[in-house]
């Protein structure tokens, strides 16, 4: 896809990401540059015991993941001028072999004192292959204008 510029984007727009799979070695990799190592991640059978009956992955390999799948779109590609910040929730777990995707829509757009960009915030869902909605959460980001300058 090519990158969109503040002004190509309406709100309520919808873009889906492609899927992915997590995979035992995510999580094992997530824990060893997190330093997290929390037993309901890494211990099969402390986590057999647990809430969910199963190890999880990390709730940050979700927003990462997200982040990723997003990114791929690549309708922000060369376009984006900085990220402003985020909400997320985490709702469900996240199950080693769960396949994620992203949709995520256009919630707010706004103009700035500087007409050469605008600040465009996305309402996100992480949605694994059962449909259910694991994690939730707004991006902000400040985007270019078309050809506009200061």
């Amino acid at each position: 896809m090519e990158p969109l510029y503040f002004e190509d984007f309406t709100v309520g727009q919808e873009f889906v990401t492609k899927a992915r799979t997590v995979t035992e070695a995510d999580v094992v990799n997530f824990a060893a540059l997190s330093w997290d190592t929390n037993q309901l991640h890494t211990d099969a059978e402390f986590a057999k015991k647990g809430l969910f009956g199963e190890r999880v992955a990390h709730g940050m390999l979700g927003l990462v993941i997200h982040a990723g799948l997003s990114q791929m779109l690549g309708i922000t590609e060369g376009t984006i001028l900085a990220f402003l910040g985020m909400t997320w929730k985490f709702h469900l777990p996240i199950k080693i072999g769960d396949t994620l995707h992203v949709v995520q829509r256009v919630k707010e757009m706004r103009e700035t004192s500087k007409n050469d960009r605008g600040v465009l915030t996305f309402e996100k869902e992480l949605v694994n292959q059962r449909g259910e909605v694991v994690q939730t959460g707004t991006t902000t980001v400040l985007l270019a204008k078309k050809g506009k300058k200061e």
